[in-house]
């Protein structure tokens, strides 16, 4: 049974699907950095201030790809995938605020 810590830790994973043209959706793995209340409204705050590779790289701090995560990595992926960055900040918030949605 977990235990819940009243500090959690630093980085947790999730898995995203990345959306893919013309086939499934694929899920890749990635490390998310954790945020307290008032990290996730400024950074929410100042999202509009971000392009999609600048968010991620903000968010993440890797994901499960044979692929380095890597700026120039990231960039691909938004330029190939355009909803990926979308879809992976939408998964961030939603994993971040799911304690919410269940009380």
């Amino acid at each position: 049974m977990a235990k819940l810590k009243l500090q959690p830790d630093p980085t947790f994973k999730a898995k995203v699907a990345i959306p893919v043209a013309g086939a499934d959706d694929v899920s890749v793995e990635f490390t998310f950095r954790h945020r307290t209340r008032d990290e996730l409204k400024k950074f929410i705050d100042a999202s509009g201030e971000r392009d999609d590779v600048d968010t991620l790289l903000e968010l993440a701090t890797g994901w499960e790809l044979a692929d380095a995560f890597s700026k120039d990595n990231v960039q691909l992926l938004v330029d190939n995938y355009i909803a990926a960055g979308r879809s992976v900040f939408d998964k961030y918030i939603d994993e971040l605020a799911k304690g919410r949605a269940k009380n």
